[in-house]
């Protein structure tokens, strides 16, 4: 038995920037159904309207980084407002089927022919990472991590998205301990409870849904 291969294979998964995405996206679940009660099941529509959103304004638009990175965020966000004013007043399940079905929606959209043109229907887009790998600073080569062997490419790429990872994680952390944090819970908590204080229960959710939602497109 290759003990070393046994090892580094997992290892290869569990520091992976896909590894990174899906944290990312429960980092938004967390804002969401953690701190907010709101039960998402369509957080993948988030994840893919971000990449969506940066591959397009890169490869159509001609866009820099970071403006492609800004239209990613941007289109996730307008995304979390026509999907969360006709819903965020529903409740637990009501919502759980209403953000699954959007999700679902949005997934044959992006597959058919009439979006096909802009999003390369089932095969999705490639190429848009150019400039990315462009401002890596690792040398050339091949590296062996722990008995892994990452190229620099790969090794760029998993870096910056755990360090995505971190900025997120502590980003969610100080919020959810400010005074609008803790409206948030109060929320989960007992929702009536917050609106009998003046509160505007309705403008909370719908900031949570558009923050997580945000981290997801990251």
């Amino acid at each position: 038995m290759d003990l070393t291969a046994l090892i580094s294979l997992p290892l290869g998964e569990i520091i992976s920037a896909m590894t990174a995405a899906y944290v990312l996206c429960a980092l938004g679940l967390a804002m969401h159904f953690g701190y907010t009660g709101l039960l998402n099941f369509g957080q993948a529509a988030f994840a893919a309207i971000g990449a969506y959103g940066f591959a397009i304004a890169t490869n159509d638009l001609h866009l820099n980084l970071w403006g492609s990175l800004l239209t990613g965020l941007a289109a996730s966000a307008v995304f979390a407002l026509i999907l969360g004013l006709p819903t965020l007043r529903l409740r637990a399940d009501y919502l759980a089927i209403v953000t699954i079905a959007a999700a679902e929606t949005f997934r044959y959209l992006m597959e058919s022919g009439e979006a096909g043109a802009w999003t390369g229907g089932a095969e999705g887009i490639d190429g848009f990472g150019t400039e990315f790998y462009a401002l890596n600073p690792i040398p050339s080569g091949v590296y062996n991590i722990i008995g892994l062997p990452l190229t620099d490419r790969q090794l760029w790429a998993d870096l910056v998205s755990w360090l995505l990872v971190g900025i997120g994680a502590l980003f969610i952390f100080f919020l959810t301990r400010s005074p609008w944090g803790r409206v948030l819970k109060g929320i989960r908590e007992d929702e009536d409870a917050v609106r009998s204080l003046g509160k505007n229960v309705f403008a909370y959710k719908m900031q949570a849904l558009i923050i997580g939602g945000s981290l997801a497109s990251l």
